[in-house]
């Protein structure tokens, strides 16, 4: 009964969230801002949202069922390493949660090595003013790669249905946390960052040190960067005087949408 309600509302929840979370971290970023800005911010807003709206259409089209729909296939066929074993519900769904943020760190560190996807991935690094609508900003072609790369991943995990759900809505929603320009008090940071990714630590990651820039590759849970050796407490410059974004697109470009989207199809 609950799979099938959360299967029936799982737009309406997933855009509730969505807006809830993106609402919540503009105001939080207006009130305690971590780090300066340098480009329009109304513009760098408005070019990211205009993204979301075109993939989030495109994938409406191409995956109408997504990876819930992979998952409640894979689970009436009964395949996947998870369908193999007994196990109470409320495991199956923790740890289906769990692996699920871990093929993701996987994606995210493949998406920095592998140029091919690096050309698209690269839209989202380009972003000079880390906030958290950079958390959502990523190429259309990249986010169909993704749900190709979920869907397989569930086809061989056999996660839970309800752990896919809260996986995929706790990821967007965790994704603006870490990417908003929200200063935390120092203590609270330390804390958080034990388990989850904090928006201090993920900020190394937009660094143009490109030591920095291939580090701090998780976006929820902070384990798998210090479990892998990927991970870097602080930027070397420092969160104020630290640059964002590449080094080859330190212009206002990055914040148009027409260039975003023509970024990987240039040399």
């Amino acid at each position: 009964m609950m799979i099938n309600t959360i299967e029936q509302n799982e737009p309406t929840i997933r855009l509730a969230v969505f807006g809830g979370v993106l609402i919540l971290m503009l105001i939080l970023e207006t009130l305690f801002p971590r780090k300066a800005r340098t480009q329009n911010r109304g513009l760098h807003i408005a070019t990211n949202l205009g993204i979301v709206v075109l993939y989030t259409l495109v994938m409406r089209v191409l995956f109408p069922v997504a990876a819930m729909g992979t998952a409640v296939y894979a689970a009436s066929k009964g395949w996947g390493l998870l369908n193999l074993f007994e196990m109470p519900v409320w495991a199956h769904i923790l740890i289906s949660a769990v692996l699920l943020d871990m093929a993701v760190y996987w994606q995210h560190v493949a998406s920095h090595k592998i140029p091919m996807i690096w050309a698209f991935h690269k839209m989202h690094h380009a972003d000079r003013d880390i906030d958290a609508t950079t958390g959502i900003r990523f190429h259309p072609v990249e986010i169909v790669l993704s749900m190709l790369y979920k869907m397989v991943i569930v086809l061989i995990l056999g996660p839970h249905v309800i752990g896919v759900f809260i996986f995929e809505v706790v990821l967007n929603g965790s994704a603006m946390f870490n990417h908003a320009n929200i200063r935390l008090p120092l203590w609270l940071d330390k804390i958080v960052r034990i388990l989850f990714v904090t928006p201090d630590m993920h900020r190394v990651h937009h660094s143009v040190i490109v030591k920095e820039t291939n580090s701090n590759y998780g976006f929820n849970l902070s384990i798998w960067d210090k479990l892998f050796g990927s991970y870097i407490a602080q930027p070397k410059e420092g969160h104020d005087k630290m640059t964002i974004g590449l080094s080859e697109y330190q212009t206002d470009d990055p914040s148009h949408i027409v260039w975003c989207l023509k970024l990987p199809f240039t040399k």
